[in-house]
């Protein structure tokens, strides 16, 4: 028998009878009428029992969470209720199951639990009741379906790639998982399809995608998780802009048939360096203005010894404006901001406010001429704060670019419901790692350099700058992927730039260097995160809010305790010993 669910009945429906199967939200005696909410994944529709009725006394002994069964007429509310879908309608009980009856629930479940996010976690099975969780989920259904009609339409090939694979150097830590076969020897749970995917454009498919788990072994945050699940696509026989027209496509077309919002397109191209140079961050958060500004000129020749100490190290002065927002920053609440630059390695945040003349920390060390140039250059009126950090270049991006985010947020600044799509293009093609001293791939080291870098691979690591784009949603990295190296002598130069010794590269990476001599097409690809992705839609920070069991922060399994200790036969098995 079809299941009707609670939000299928409406008004059509009234005098028509419906048997209805859910869980008990609330019980309610009304001067011997029993009104009870049934719930069940679609949401809430109210029972009614009759004094007279004979399944009265079973009413009575319902509790919260009992599990039921009612057969009854539809029937007219006399008092609508405008909160819930249907508010208009009732169900007069002629017959009432309790299929299973429940203990006293650890956890509230209500549209805004003020429980512990840990106990939540722990009870995840009762979590998941709640609306806003399974709403989430519904939404993340929505957004798999969106991604599979829309690339089927387009000729992809929806394929599995191993779980099971080889470790291989770059990138986050792997999982490692132990063969009992062959004791001493590891399989890596893989960080993403990339090789493989890769591969099946050497094998002819032309056009790949996949829903692909994938596993980081890596510190979390609000929006990460130590398995994650990627929107996988690759294609053959394309450049640059092949792949990011059909991902913006793609990723409008879930906009639209998921939220009803109209994209428009084509998205806004931004190059990396003009993204960390305005903005301070390779994912730029569009929806507020608050540019971070260039003031390192205007004190070129001053006598400032903070100013003059950092121009002469040869590193940078830059500023952000709040605008009309002085009066609201004490020197309590401007000590916390300066705390909050020091985590991103800032030391220190200077502030000047204006209002007919200047005030703040350094005012009293800057010339007139200075104060009139930067009064000038950065549009200055009156109630603005100036916030400065000076300091190396990395330093200064990074800790203004986190600060002008923290002041949008304190300042309601972030329009809500706008969502700001972006392309960040032309990624360099390695980064300077602290750790190792010494150039790692930004990316992966199978993204393909631009053509005119390609000597640079070599000689001039600092500005090589790679095929590689993000797509970019309200400041949070959406996807991203890159046009892979295909040609044999490319790669080759790319290992040995990454330092990778030849025993490295055939160790490592021997069978797919050996694919890329047997007619190897142009290629390129993208991935997407789709818990990331149904996060931004769902309107939450937090990533766990739309996967159905989680890790916490520190990568644990509350609900079911893993990681657990395992047998010493096992072990044994496995030839492994714990340190």
């Amino acid at each position: 028998m079809k299941k009707i669910f609670n939000t299928d009945i409406n008004e059509k429906n009234i005098n028509e009878v419906v048997t209805l199967y859910g869980w008990v939200s609330k019980v309610r005696n009304l001067g011997g009428l029993i009104f009870i909410d049934l719930r069940d994944r679609s949401g809430i529709i109210q029972l009614v029992v009759n004094p007279d009725n004979s399944y009265y006394e079973t009413a009575l002994s319902l509790k919260n969470e009992y599990v039921i069964s009612v057969t009854g007429k539809v029937v007219k509310r006399s008092n609508v209720n405008e909160n819930l879908k249907t508010g208009s309608i009732e169900v007069n009980v002629e017959s009432l199951e309790i299929i299973n009856t429940s203990k006293e629930l650890p956890i509230q479940i209500n549209d805004f639990s003020n429980t512990l996010e840990d106990t939540r976690l722990k009870y995840r099975y009762l979590d998941l009741r709640r609306k806003p969780l399974i709403n989430n989920l519904e939404l993340r259904h929505k957004i798999t379906m969106s991604i599979r009609n829309y690339l089927d339409k387009l000729n992809f090939l929806e394929i599995e790639t191993p779980i099971l694979c080889k470790s291989t150097p770059e990138g986050a830590r792997d999982y490692l998982v132990p063969s009992r076969i062959f004791n001493g020897k590891f399989f890596a749970l893989p960080q993403s399809p990339q090789i493989y995917k890769q591969l099946l454009m050497v094998g002819g498919i032309e056009r790949y995608f996949q829903i692909a788990k994938c596993f980081r072994d890596e510190d979390l945050r609000a929006d990460r998780q130590p398995e994650f699940t990627q929107v996988d696509v690759e294609m053959s026989f394309v450049d640059e802009n092949d792949v990011m027209n059909i991902g913006e496509k793609l990723v409008a077309n879930i906009f639209k048939e998921t939220k009803g919002i109209d994209i428009q397109l084509p998205l806004r191209r931004m190059k990396y360096n003009y993204a960390m140079n305005m903005y301070g961050s390779d994912k730029p958060d569009l929806r507020f203005d608050l540019k971070l500004i260039d003031i390192t000129d205007i004190f070129k020749n001053t006598n400032c010894e903070v100013f003059k100490n950092t121009i002469d190290n040869g590193n940078i002065i830059n500023a952000i404006v709040l605008e009309n927002k002085a009066d609201k920053y004490s020197r309590k609440e401007i000590d916390k901001l300066n705390e909050f630059v020091k985590t991103y390695k800032s030391k220190g945040l200077i502030y000047i406010k204006y209002d007919n003349e200047f005030s703040g920390s350094i005012v009293k060390n800057l010339n007139t001429q200075e104060l009139d140039t930067l009064k000038q250059v950065l549009n200055l009126k009156n109630n603005d704060i100036v916030f400065i950090i000076a300091d190396n270049k990395k330093i200064v991006k990074n800790a203004l670019g986190a600060l002008r985010v923290k002041l949008a947020k304190d300042n309601d600044l972030i329009k809500k419901d706008d969502y700001q799509l972006l392309w960040v293009t032309d990624f360099p093609s390695f980064e300077w790692s602290e750790e190792e001293s010494r150039y790692v791939a930004c990316h992966h080291p199978f993204t393909s350099p631009v053509d005119t870098d390609v000597d640079k691979l070599l000689n001039d690591k600092e500005n090589c700058y790679s095929k590689a784009y993000d797509i970019v949603i309200n400041g949070y990295e959406a996807g991203g992927g890159s046009i892979r190296i295909h040609k044999e002598d490319v790669q080759e130069k790319m290992f040995k730039a990454l330092e990778l010794t030849e025993e490295d590269i055939k160790e490592k990476f021997g069978f797919f260097v050996d694919a890329l001599k047997y007619g190897t097409p142009p290629h390129g690809g993208f991935a997407l995160g789709l818990d990331r992705l149904t996060m931004i839609l769902s309107n939450t920070e937090n990533i766990r809010d739309v996967i159905a069991f989680p890790k916490t922060a520190s990568s644990n399994d509350l609900m079911s305790d893993a990681p657990n200790v395992v047998s010493v036969s096992q072990l044994n098995e496995l030839g492994i010993k714990v340190k």
